[in-house]
């Protein structure tokens, strides 16, 4: 069966979900429906169906957000007009997959899709880089192994859209 990024939907079932961080858990189970309703963030999940409910496997969030220009690494700071203090950027806000897809390689096609929808929106509004805010160590090894740099002084990471361009075209 082909499973398929779609945006979360009252539908969706959630109760269940444990990636092993609770706090990307209970923001599924409690709030992402109250996020997308308010426009501040858009969710999409990967969901499987089991005993007719549309379990949720995993789920990545995305919004628009600004680096601090002083925070952006030199070879890229000077392409932009000084006049910008702050960069648009987006922000790929929270990525989880349930424990029962461990090693299944869906952390990767949630990357790849939020990545993916990112560079497509990039296209329709401005957006130099997609910025991550990693939750612990595991997940900077992660996102490192996708190209992401460390944004200094913040503890978050950004992979610029012309490298995400390059994947796609």
């Amino acid at each position: 069966m082909e499973l398929q990024t779609v945006s979360l939907q009252k539908s969706h079932f959630r109760d269940e979900f444990d990636c092993g961080q609770e706090i990307l858990d209970d923001y599924l189970k409690k709030q992402a429906n109250q996020d997308v309703k308010k426009k501040l963030s858009a969710c999409f999940v990967i969901s499987e169906k089991i005993n007719d409910k549309d379990r949720v496997q995993g789920y990545y969030t995305l919004s628009n957000t600004g680096i601090p220009r002083e925070l952006i690494p030199d070879k890229f700071q000077k392409k932009f007009p000084t006049a910008y203090k702050t960069i648009p950027a987006t922000l790929l806000g929270r990525l989880a997959r349930d424990k029962t897809c461990k090693g299944k390689g869906m952390g990767e096609r949630l990357l790849v899709d939020a990545l993916f929808r990112s560079y497509l929106a990039s296209e329709q509004l401005g957006s130099f880089a997609v910025v991550v805010d990693p939750i612990d160590e595991m997940a900077i090894s992660f996102y490192e192994s996708y190209g992401f740099k460390l944004l200094p002084d913040s503890g978050k990471m950004f992979i610029p859209m012309a490298t995400i361009k390059q994947l796609f075209t």
